[in-house]
């Protein structure tokens, strides 16, 4: 019986052994130049590899393939296609190829006086555009991508924060990988934006634990289409209204199994389009991709630390299909960015297409991205059987440095002796704020310096703030965390310390359960939304004698508690129990005294009456419940938590109940209802649209409830404003429009992303972008107020361009029109 289990195992072995076979090679040009990123495929099959990064490949021979023969195919943009026929007669095969550049000509092309032949060439594939994305429009595949970041030269400390070695990353020298990590997966895709992948393997260097970002969504790139959403849209060279951005010019011809491929160099129009630049190959005929190499840079897609990026695409005939299929594509940036530079890759490779897969209303949910059970486990010989891309010498070594390392470097000793000196007392921690962090135990502590919390209003004069927090997580994912806070305000005007004390535990991150416990003294201002931000309230108190931001005490305690009830539908419960104090002016100081400008009493309701306030001492409880709808909310389900992808094509719903109940002042109790509906999508490669849209009321409320908890709008009447928040107006006083009857507000706000300003000829070397926005607000028993704006975004220099101006003009506010050039600073 003994004998029989051991033949058994021998044969299972020969038979492994066999199936693990390989063809390897290297494959370089005339010169001896290695040739990265070739792909290598048995012809007539969907089994395939490319070479690495060292022109070096592998490809899995079969069993059947032993003693026969089969014909290798060898394809890379600007270099002739070989097919080499091999008998396979050894377990491991070696066939090194030498491919010669393609040698286009122009004797195929008929010249027409006064016609571009490469016009002739895009137009016919424009006019197939649809078609060939409508053969492409539903499939399976089995996917492969690599991840790859590298850093050279980093600098020890970015902005006085230690940058260390990067988790091991970084050499000597100050140079290497920072990122490195492979995937396997399984993917779905159904146009126009059905898309499903199963990862089944990742990997992470350095991290046995690890999960890799790498997703085939977000590789999903098609020419085809008329735009590229990269951060913005960027305009295919074979899109619809291409000729508007492109100018064609024909290269050569050459055939490729019987096909004519046509080399087309691709300019922009305009430099600082959102455009790309480079070649195209297209078929003859079937008018169709055979490849792309492109360009484009961070100024294109506005991401200013991305200096370039190049798209190369390599497509195979599909018999069955009669079409040229995308097999792989690599992506090469470079970035640079406070001294950090560096570049990077994502590889992916495409394989085992099934173009009928007769999909079902199961097929595809909201769930993009799920990991097989222990996708994170596979061996070394695993991955080595499906790799389709060869690991280079450097990534080799990575892994093998890393994952020797990463014991160490989990260690206590180790993560110790990092913290050490991270920890160290500064001279400065007193003044810039002090940092304590045990990451074996996963917690820290902070104290933000106190000088970054002085401020200055007439309600406490000169005050400052001291917060402590300490923050703990169980994971390297931080799956849960909990994390305590405490501030403590004084006031050296009203001599009045205050102060506030926060508990917060999240219980995962999958539904993202979190309770909040919070209590004590706080100075709010009455709206409790912030509208002016205490360091813009100090500056224009101090420099121009207007202090705009009025304040209440407010002694409380709260408790929170929220979670996704469903994909897409979110459910938050707030109660509080609060005593509010009306609060008074008890400094008149300023730096530059305005004639004829006095300071306005803390009362909005009263601005001139010194000493009125604008509510009653009280006490009241308050219920809050909100419930907000994601339509067509899209996620990824990762092992550590649900990760949700809002979908432009739908908006946001929230419906909220506010109650005031118990009150000490009985008229002040309430009751609030309010429907909020906003959205930001695309306008194709015309720019982003974004709108917000809010209605309310106050239910069976008379004249008296309390002015904290009237709907208050969110003003401005300083030079300044933020950009980030649309729910806003730029020239609308503070409260003056405040209410506890029935409003409408509305604010809708379009970037054109350089559609406009980056056809105007010097202008557009600015690469700013022009904005417009509207804003409109309602209030029951007032007229009606709207404003007007345009503006410029994106303003800065080199890769700081963080600025945006606009000039606003308002009407209908009790003050008469308004209208002002505003600063923002998107932070």
């Amino acid at each position: 019986m003994g004998s029989k289990k051991n033949i058994l195992f021998l044969f299972i072995v020969l038979i492994t052994f066999k199936a693990l076979s390989q063809i390897t090679g290297v494959v370089t040009d005339t010169n001896g130049n290695t040739l990265p990123f070739v792909n290598v495929f048995v012809e007539d099959t969907n089994r395939g590899t490319a070479t690495n990064g060292d022109g070096f490949y592998e490809l899995t021979i079969l069993p059947q393939d032993i003693g026969n023969s089969i014909t290798l195919v060898y394809q890379f943009l600007g270099y002739k296609t070989k097919r080499a026929t091999v008998t396979i007669s050894e377990q491991v095969f070696q066939k090194n190829i030498i491919l010669a550049e393609e040698a286009t000509s122009l004797d195929e092309v008929i010249v027409q006086a006064g016609v571009n032949p490469a016009d002739r060439i895009i137009k016919a594939t424009i006019a197939r555009r649809e078609e060939n994305l409508a053969r492409l429009s539903e499939y399976t595949a089995k996917f492969y991508s690599r991840g790859l970041w590298k850093v050279k030269d980093a600098p020890e400390k970015i902005l006085g924060r230690v940058v260390g070695d990067l988790g091991g990353g970084l050499d000597s020298t100050r140079t290497g990988i920072i990122y490195l990590s492979e995937t396997v997966s399984n993917i779905a895709y159904r146009r126009p934006n059905d898309f499903s992948e199963t990862i089944i393997a990742s990997k992470v260097s350095g991290d046995d634990n690890g999960f890799s970002f790498n997703t085939a969504v977000d590789a999903n790139f098609s020419f085809y289409e008329n735009t590229l959403d990269i951060n913005t849209q960027i305009i295919s060279p074979i899109a619809s209204n291409a000729f508007n951005y492109y100018t064609y010019t024909l290269e050569g011809t050459f055939y490729e199994a019987g096909s004519l491929i046509n080399k087309i160099t691709v300019t922009p129009r305009r430099l600082n389009d959102r455009v790309f630049s480079g070649t195209l190959y297209i078929v003859e005929d079937a008018w169709q991709l055979y490849g792309v190499d492109l360009n484009t840079n961070g100024a294109a897609i506005q991401v200013p630390f991305i200096e370039s990026i190049n798209f190369k695409q390599n497509y195979k005939y599909e018999n069955t299909l009669k079409q040229w299929v995308k097999i792989s594509q690599v992506i090469d940036f470079s970035f640079s960015f406070l001294g950090l530079k560096g570049d990077g890759r994502f590889t992916a490779a495409y394989s085992e297409y099934n173009f009928t897969p007769n999909f079902d209303k199961k097929s595809f949910s909201n769930e993009i991205l799920s990991f097989k059970k222990e996708a994170n486990k596979k061996d070394t010989t695993f991955w080595n059987s499906v790799r389709p891309v060869a690991l280079t010498d450097v990534e080799r070594d990575d892994y093998i440095r890393k994952d020797s390392i990463q014991v160490l470097r989990k260690s206590k000793s180790y993560l110790d002796s990092l913290d050490r000196r991270a920890n160290k007392f500064k001279l400065t921690s007193p003044v810039l704020g002090y940092r304590y962090t045990n990451t074996y135990d996963r917690w820290s502590f902070n104290v933000p310096g106190p000088l970054q919390a002085v401020q200055f209003s007439t309600v406490q004069g000169w005050n400052s703030t001291l917060v402590v927090s300490y923050n703990s997580w169980n994971d390297d994912d931080a799956t849960k965390t909990f994390s305590a806070f405490a501030k403590a305000n004084y006031g050296f005007s009203e001599d009045r310390l205050r102060y506030v004390g926060r508990l917060t535990r999240r219980f995962n991150r999958t539904n993202r359960a979190t309770l909040r416990l919070s209590g004590g003294v706080d100075a709010m201002q009455i709206n409790n939304s912030n509208p002016i931000r205490p360091i813009i309230n100090s500056y224009l108190t101090l420099t121009q004698e207007k202090n705009f931001a009025k304040y209440y005490e407010k002694a409380f305690a709260e408790v929170y508690y929220g979670q996704e009830i469903i994909n897409g539908f979110r459910l938050d419960v707030q109660m509080s129990f609060e005593k509010r104090n009306p609060l008074f002016n008890t400094t008149d100081q300023t730096f530059f005294p305005v004639d004829d400008r006095m300071y306005t009493s803390n009362n909005p309701l009263q601005p001139l009456v010194y000493g009125s306030a604008p509510f009653e001492t009280h006490t009241i409880g308050k219920l809050s419940i909100s419930g907000t709808i994601n339509f067509g909310q899209k996620y990824y389900s990762y092992p550590s938590g649900k990760f949700n992808v809002n979908v432009d094509t739908y908006p946001s719903l929230s419906l909220v109940y506010e109650k005031g109940f118990g009150a000490s002042v009985d008229r002040y109790d309430f009751d609030q209802l309010r429907l909020i509906i906003k959205q930001e999508f695309n306008i194709k490669n015309k720019g982003r649209l974004s709108y917000d849209a809010r209605v309310g009321t106050f239910l069976g409320t008379g004249e008296e409830v309390s002015f904290i908890d009237r709907q208050h709008f969110n003003g401005n009447q300083s030079i300044f404003f933020d950009p980030s928040s649309l729910n806003r107006f730029y020239v609308l006083p503070y409260y003056e429009r405040s209410t506890n009857k029935g409003y409408f507000e509305g604010h809708i706000e379009h970037n054109f992303r350089g559609w406009i300003l980056g056809k105007i000829p010097l202008l557009n070397k600015l690469n700013w972008n022009l904005v417009t926005s509207a804003h409109v607000l309602s209030t029951q028993g007032d007229n009606f107020y709207r404003e007007f704006g345009i503006g410029v975004s994106n303003v800065g220099f080199g890769k700081f361009r963080l600025l945006r101006f606009d000039y606003v003009y308002g009407q209908g506010a009790r003050g008469g029109n308004e209208s002002a050039f505003l600063i923002g600073l998107s932070l």
